[in-house]
């Protein structure tokens, strides 16, 4: 391994940490999808997310069955942590372009959703990324991609 692998190895273990410290913070102050829906980082690595979802009736749409926004909210926080691992330190992100594939419907029978997430590409300007939701049976019920725009330090 070289000294230039260390680092980038470096970079995106502050990326991980800074992401769960994140994430951590807004449950305990009650702010953001962790804790309006119950989405919860499960695990990440270098250009790679999971989180999961155990559905709940505040995710639930007039058929009781998971609303799409939440499925492609998961989707969405999945995909833009991976790529968030692999940036550079002050550097930012938003989601350009979100296209998701909803294959099956998902009721409120305790069955625990599962989002993994892997970077595509991570650029100067903008990275993909690319993403799965699963039941606990391992069925595919979603899956997506996005294109993020890459914000310098300063934007």
């Amino acid at each position: 391994m070289t000294s230039t692998d260390m680092d980038v190895d470096v970079i995106a273990q502050r990326r991980v940490d800074e992401l769960t410290a994140v994430f951590e913070r807004g449950l305990r102050e009650k702010l953001g999808v962790g804790d309006s829906l119950g989405i919860r980082l499960e695990s990440a690595s270098k250009g790679r997310a999971r989180y999961y979802l155990d559905p709940n009736p505040a995710t639930i749409n007039a058929m009781f069955t998971v609303h799409g926004g939440v499925l492609a909210t998961l989707l969405d926080t999945a995909m833009g942590s991976a790529v968030f691992t692999e940036l550079g330190d002050g550097i930012a992100y938003t989601t350009l372009e979100l296209k998701v594939n909803f294959i099956r419907a998902v009721t409120l029978d305790g069955s625990r959703l599962t989002c993994d997430a892997t970077a595509v590409h991570v650029g100067r300007r903008t990275a993909t990324a690319e993403g799965r939701i699963t039941d606990a049976a391992g069925k595919l019920i979603a899956h997506g991609t996005t294109t993020i725009l890459v914000l310098a330090q300063g934007n």
